[in-house]
């Protein structure tokens, strides 16, 4: 793995004339964001040496580059998923080649289902926290030796979502007019690919879990890891059903819908959240917007 991150990093190097100081994971529905950049390169995936492959509808496939606000940026249009018969490796793969081209920011975005009751279908949940359920058994990306070139064997996660990144999103989502669509919360990742049964969402409820998906803990992971400062947000795109009375459910139709009615408003929250930021060029991960 190492040799080949290093690789498929040399390949870009070579392919593009930018260095992204900040990479870009679009969710679900979300991928519209990365064809706003300008100056674009882009690479699709299966072009790229090493890399996986993406197969879930809503995930274009590509990696591209360019300028967003003044910053170069890479944007991953569609992710990898455990659920697709990747390997934990595999699906965090691209975060090391990102950390390995000079990126300082991973921004992550993802299509969530709601617990909370005050989360409705369009509201946009910024990640304070996450559960990583299948890391506490074991599925962990950080499983196997530790490459000591990225980060210490036993890393800490407590702050894994920068505080002064998510502040600065509440800020925008004000002056954007979305503030009531916007809260923080608590993300858990679950293995997927099927949507969460009753007594399973009756769980993650009592734990204390705001919304609910099928990915973006194994990126946060390794980025923390590798010492990327890290902003995530999920678009929260159905209620998980918690009644047995409720004759709703969920499908990915619908969870695409919401996302291409409310990518807007993620797009300009994260371009407006990019233009804040300051870039550091001495990798001083602590520093602030």
């Amino acid at each position: 793995q190492h040799s080949r991150r290093f690789k498929t990093a040399d390949w870009l190097m070579s392919q593009t004339k930018h260095r992204p100081q900040v990479a870009i994971i679009c969710g679900s529905g979300l991928g519209m964001l990365a064809d706003t950049l300008k100056c674009q390169d882009s690479f699709t995936y299966s072009d790229i040496p090493g890399f996986p492959q993406s197969t879930v509808q809503g995930h274009a496939g590509r990696l591209v580059f360019g300028e967003l606000k003044g910053k170069t940026c890479v944007c991953m249009q569609g992710r990898f998923h455990m659920y697709e018969g990747h390997s934990l490796c595999k699906t965090t793969f691209p975060v090391r080649v990102f950390k390995l081209m000079g990126v300082e920011t991973l921004i992550v975005t993802n299509a969530a289902g709601s617990l909370a009751d005050g989360l409705q279908p369009g509201d946009i949940m910024i990640i304070k926290d996450h559960v990583n359920f299948p890391g506490m058994v074991g599925l962990n990306p950080l499983c196997g030796p530790n490459d000591d070139k990225f980060g210490p064997r036993f890393p800490a996660m407590s702050g894994c979502y920068d505080k002064a990144l998510r502040c600065s999103a509440m800020e925008i989502a004000k002056q954007l007019g979305v503030a009531g669509l916007t809260q923080e919360g608590v993300y858990a990742m679950v293995g997927g690919p099927n949507f969460e049964t009753i007594a399973e969402a009756r769980l993650l409820h009592r734990l204390g879990v705001d919304a609910v998906g099928m990915s973006t803990a194994p990126e946060v992971v390794v980025a923390t890891h590798c010492g990327l400062r890290v902003f995530g947000l999920s678009l929260i795109t159905n209620k998980v059903v918690k009644s047995y009375e409720d004759s709703d459910s969920v499908n990915h139709e619908g969870v695409l819908e919401v996302g291409r009615l409310r990518s807007h408003t993620v797009q300009q929250l994260v371009t407006e959240l990019v233009s804040r930021m300051e870039i550091n060029n001495n990798n001083d991960t602590n520093n602030a917007v």
